[in-house]
């Protein structure tokens, strides 16, 4: 088509497409039960609302060599009788051809590229229900990470591993990048030879040593959700329904650490229905990870710093277990309903945790989510964000990853925990069950949320409405009047604690610590580094050595309140810290603290430039953006 033409068709498209939003149509296909839906993500260039994929096939080669993922994904659609071009999500992917399902070459441009959200990719399907996307990867793709050897925990071999959330599935997939679009998939992956291959699917339990694999997964799910690993990994099952996936190193580690899984299992399951998913994994990444966790479904991602040795960070698994039913059954439709995935999801966590460890140990675990949501608010606020702290976001035009932060996750949570004492938890459990059973793999956004609340549930007491506080909560800035703040009868033990340090010159020494967790240690270092001066410090870190604790939530505590003091004493496993893991959680904090001086400034630049390439894209341009660019 030449340049007049495609101007004539992009005028009538548009035309086109103001039409069908008017009426709204919806189409359906009968054998499939794939609705067409209405267009209204402002992170997607796709266009489901007059053709929608419904299935996908992969069939990719892993040049490790190259970097690369090389091959093809067929696509199967339904189409409005309004339009039937279809636009895909694409971010600096290499196009090579399009094909229809007989071979036929297609007809297939690229629009405009946008730095945030990729470059869209139009296919003309006149007459067609498939397409074939022939493609490869770019080396520095945003959504893969191929690390080293020296990179990886057993230091012997390649690895590569995939980060797709929020909308970076379409650097390595042309697909249709908005969460309400859900899919079936199945692949074929070829990768190293004596190397195992896993994806969000069905997975297999043995390498074999040919290096081919076929992957499957029959329940629909979102773009984001879409994975690929793949190393020298070994398997174990903790169940009948669970197992571990690791580097032989960490294997032994792992299984120790993520005993409880089949128990999460079995009493989240009595809690809001049975597990969906067939089978629940668990692989745990490289340190370069960015997130805790990802809910991949059939597959969570985790990072290697909850492997602690106390098991004291195992709500990481609760919490992505917990998006098998709030994120990965029951889908935000959009970025900007965030908090309908985590908010659900951080509840539901909690009340795993309470199921298994009880209640005070739950305590003190939303006591510290409640401060750190307060200085959250705070820092926001300061920062001119204060939109941002809402539950109801608009992101259009940003990234994003801008509003994953603590307010979707415990404003989020903390709502549902008001729900929860204003209706009492017995009708509160009975409608979040029916909550996940009628929308199962279907999505949901805030106003529809709203709406099934009160016809399901608040309508049925005036007081409870009224109570209740909904829009107060989800469209009001920050956390509403008389917002019920968590109390923990152990914490208050480490607040006197903390106290007596100050008013009493209490020594470490005098200091009875009997039965501390990890979480009594976090918060005791908390709110001690509100008031401690460079002595007080250094006198803890003689008495308690946190900066060589093996408990990354610790040492990360602990080295912003060593930031904080002006003092250099652990610089070397300050750094070491920061060369060697890749959450983001845990660097930014550090890396914040640094740069409010100008030595520390130079000094967290020259750490950075040693540790970036050791970092997931996610992590290292949150880095490189708060370094130079803020």
């Amino acid at each position: 088509m030449n340049k007049s033409g495609r101007i004539i068709f992009m005028t009538l498209l548009l035309l086109s497409l103001l039409i069908t939003c008017q009426s709204q149509k919806k189409y359906e296909n009968k054998e499939k039960k794939y609705i067409l839906l209405e267009n209204n993500d402002p992170h997607s260039f796709s266009n489901p609302q007059f053709v929608r994929v419904y299935n996908m096939h992969l069939d990719l080669n892993i040049n490790w060599k190259n970097k690369t993922l090389e091959g093809k994904v067929g696509l199967k659609m339904i189409k409005s009788k309004d339009n039937d071009t279809l636009i895909l999500d694409t971010r600096e992917l290499v196009i090579e051809q399009v094909k229809d399902g007989d071979g036929k070459i297609l007809e297939h441009w690229l629009g405009k590229t946008d730095s945030i959200f990729g470059t869209a990719l139009y296919i003309p399907t006149k007459g067609k229900d498939s397409v074939i996307v022939h493609y490869k990867t770019v080396p520095g793709s945003e959504a893969l990470q191929w690390l080293t050897p020296e990179q990886t925990n057993d230091k012997e071999e390649e690895f590569l591993y995939s980060q797709s959330q929020a909308i970076l599935a379409r650097s390595w997939v042309p697909c249709q990048d908005a969460p309400a679009v859900k899919f079936t998939y199945s692949a074929e992956i070829k990768t190293k030879k004596d190397f195992l291959a896993l994806m969000s699917a069905t997975n297999p339990k043995e390498i074999n040593p040919d290096g081919y694999y076929t992957f499957e997964q029959d329940q629909p799910i979102s773009s984001y959700l879409l994975a690929i690993a793949s190393g020298k990994i070994a398997y174990r099952s903790l169940g009948p329904d669970c197992g571990i996936y690791a580097e032989t190193g960490m294997l032994d580690k792992a299984a120790w650490e993520f005993a409880d899984m089949q128990k999460m299992i079995d009493e989240a399951g009595k809690l809001y229905g049975k597990y969906m998913w067939k089978q629940y994994d668990v692989l745990v990444l490289p340190p370069s990870f960015p997130f805790g966790g990802m809910e991949n479904p059939r597959l969570t991602f985790a990072t290697p710093t909850v492997i602690t040795g106390d098991r004291s960070q195992v709500a990481l698994i609760a919490h992505e277990l917990a998006h098998s039913w709030s994120g990965n059954l029951v889908t935000n439709s959009t970025w900007n309903d965030f908090w309908l995935n985590e908010g659900f999801t951080s509840y539901f966590e909690q009340r795993i945790m309470e199921k298994l460890y009880g209640k005070p140990y739950e305590q003190m675990r939303q006591v510290l989510a409640w401060n750190d949501l307060q200085n959250t608010i705070e820092e926001m606020n300061m920062d001119n964000l204060t939109e941002d702290t809402k539950l109801k976001l608009d992101l259009s035009g940003r990234d994003p990853d801008d509003g994953l932060t603590d307010v979707a996750y415990d404003k989020g949570r903390f709502f549902l925990c008001h729900l929860e004492d204003v209706v009492g938890r017995e009708n509160w459990d009975e409608f979040l069950k029916n909550y996940f059973k009628s929308h199962a793999f279907g999505s949901m956004d805030t106003e529809g949320f709203l709406e099934y609340l009160n016809n399901e549930l608040l309508n049925r007491n005036e007081q409870w409405k009224k109570a209740a506080q909904a829009n107060a909560w989800i469209y009001g800035a920050g956390m509403p009047e008389g917002a019920k703040k968590p109390v923990s009868t152990e914490l208050t033990r480490v607040d006197s604690l903390v106290e007596a340090c100050f008013s009493k010159d209490l020594k470490p020494y005098e200091m009875d610590t009997t039965g501390f967790t990890t979480h009594h240690w976090q918060y005791f270092i908390r709110q001690f580094s509100k008031k401690a001066g460079s002595l007080q410090v250094i006198r803890m870190e003689k008495a308690f050595h946190f900066s060589l604790r093996s408990n990354s939530e610790i040492n990360c505590d602990w080295f912003v309140t060593t930031i904080k003091a002006g003092l250099k004493i652990n610089r070397i496993q300050i750094e070491n810290f920061l060369t060697t893991v890749g959450r983001r959680k845990f660097l930014m904090p550090i890396y914040e603290e640094l740069i409010k001086t100008k030595e520390g400034k130079e000094w967290a630049r020259s750490v950075f430039e040693k540790a970036k390439s050791g970092y997931h894209s996610v992590s290292r341009n949150s880095v490189e953006h708060l370094l130079y660019r803020s």
